[in-house]
């Protein structure tokens, strides 16, 4: 008879919580210190992009801040019964990641302010690029082995992130050295689009990779959509919901 596999042991699960948490704990350290730098230069060069980059740090910390009071609790059952309170702030955390984006995007594209070359801003963009995809990643991967929706929200928040980091990168690029200024806010426009869909997805729930890997042995871990078996992520099968 085959094996089956319910999910991490107690030790497994209670070396993903430590990893989750400290994790966490270096996203809001990083994420507080990017939202200084960023609010300043941004404030100094007159860098609508920059200030905005500051406050998605902002809203960053407070995503990470509420997987942190989830994962503060040291019974299982606790982190589980806080699980949906977790994923709400985190939707809303992107709502208004959206929200502030399409301002200042829609600001910048009807040409409130030239904004001045930013050093600080470039460097600052290049290290959070260079930095965020491992944090995600890594947080994602043990979100998705804990079965931890809310760890998997927050690491696409984390993501999000690194292509905001990127935006910036390339807007404060092409403004310095070419003069475009709405190259910016167009690629912020499609971010803004994204973390919308993030939003809705975390509102609800929806994070079918964040399923405990194992299920039954032998048996792939995902199927073509990149779910776990029998996620509903996909076209359902059979009618029905899966969850």
């Amino acid at each position: 008879m085959t094996a089956l596999s319910l999910g991490p042991t107690p030790t497994r699960r209670t070396q993903l919580t430590r990893r989750i948490r400290l994790l966490v704990a270096a996203t809001i350290t990083y994420n507080v210190i990017e939202a200084i730098v960023a609010i300043t230069a941004g404030t100094l060069a007159s860098s609508t992009a920059l200030i905005g980059f500051g406050l998605d740090s902002v809203v960053e910390v407070s995503s990470a801040a509420a997987v942190a009071w989830q994962f503060s609790a040291a019974d299982h059952t606790v982190r589980e019964a806080r699980e949906k309170t977790t994923l709400r702030i985190i939707a809303l955390s992107f709502f208004a990641l959206a929200a502030y984006v399409t301002v200042d995007s829609i600001r910048a594209l009807t040409g409130t302010g030239e904004a001045e070359h930013s050093t600080p801003g470039i460097v600052l963009a290049a290290l959070s690029l260079a930095i965020m995809p491992f944090l995600s990643a890594a947080q994602r991967r043990a979100g998705r082995e804990l079965g931890s929706a809310s760890a998997v929200a927050d690491s696409k928040q984390t993501l999000l992130c690194t292509y905001l980091s990127a935006v910036l990168l390339v807007g404060l690029l092409a403004n310095s050295l070419l003069g475009w200024s709405w190259a910016d806010p167009i690629a912020a426009l499609v971010i803004a689009a994204v973390a919308v869909k993030e939003g809705r997805e975390a509102w609800r729930g929806d994070n079918c990779c964040a399923v405990p890997l194992g299920g039954i042995g032998g048996a792939p871990e995902e199927d073509g959509c990149g779910c776990a078996p029998g996620c509903a992520c996909c076209t359902p099968t059979n009618g029905g919901d899966a969850r």
